[in-house]
């Protein structure tokens, strides 16, 4: 059961790595400088854009979006998921957060890609630029969170989706605010998270109706007592 899961998503994963590989392969060779030019401009209009309280609040923005906190909600969520003896919910999660991880690293080693340096940089970055980790990364352990959620309780579905939309978003505004990736580094990365989230999704939803499906084997009853006379 879930070695057939593991596989699917093994084989979504690589098939998105090469999905983003001729993604990558073809802007460069048609849009190549007219991508730049966006992205210079847009940078350079939202410098004029910063304040001490903008800056705060899109330090929190970005923190949210991190590393350690991403691992941290995945962990929180996990822990009340195996509490609650969710454990097909618990590995779907796993799998999307680490499989999040080790495609933005290898996507990272791949393309090798240079920061935005129009000014200094206010929040550590020391890392390749494409894709951007933080909209990858934050689409997926956000995204799948807020799939599981909307599943235990529908009435609330629009809800969930409207505000990890705004919450996704608003982390990969937070990097173009710091100049610390291009916009096409966010577009790339909102594309690869979207490519994993649906896959492991849809990998869970085609393991559920398997579950469902499977024929409930009928034990026969033990004979009674006076039956065996």
């Amino acid at each position: 059961m879930l070695t057939l899961l593991t596989t699917v998503r093994v084989i979504s994963l690589l098939i998105a790595l090469f999905a983003l590989w001729g993604f990558y392969e073809i802007a460069a060779t048609v849009f190549g400088q007219q991508t730049q030019s966006i992205d210079i401009r847009l940078l350079l209009a939202l410098q004029q854009w910063h304040t001490p309280f903008l800056d705060q609040v899109m330090g929190v923005l970005t923190n949210i979006g991190s590393v350690s906190v991403l691992l941290a909600a995945s962990l929180l969520i996990a822990t009340v998921l195996l509490c609650r003896k969710r454990q097909a919910e618990t590995v779907t999660l796993a799998i999307a957060t680490i499989g999040a991880f080790g495609l933005n690293a290898l996507l990272k080693l791949l393309f090798i890609h240079a920061r935005p340096a129009f000014w200094q940089q206010t929040v550590e970055v020391n890392i390749s630029s494409f894709p951007s980790g933080h909209a990858m990364m934050s689409l997926v352990v956000f995204g799948i969170i807020g799939y599981l959620l909307a599943a235990q309780v529908p009435r609330w579905r629009a809800t969930i989706a409207t505000i990890t939309v705004l919450l996704v978003g608003a982390v990969g505004f937070s990097r173009l605010y710091f100049g610390t990736h291009w916009l096409t580094d966010l577009v790339v990365g909102y594309v690869a998270g979207t490519v994993w989230l649906v896959a492991c999704i849809l990998s869970f939803k085609s393991w559920k109706r398997r579950y469902r499906s499977r024929p409930k084997t009928n034990k026969r009853p033990l004979p009674s007592i006076s039956s065996r006379k």
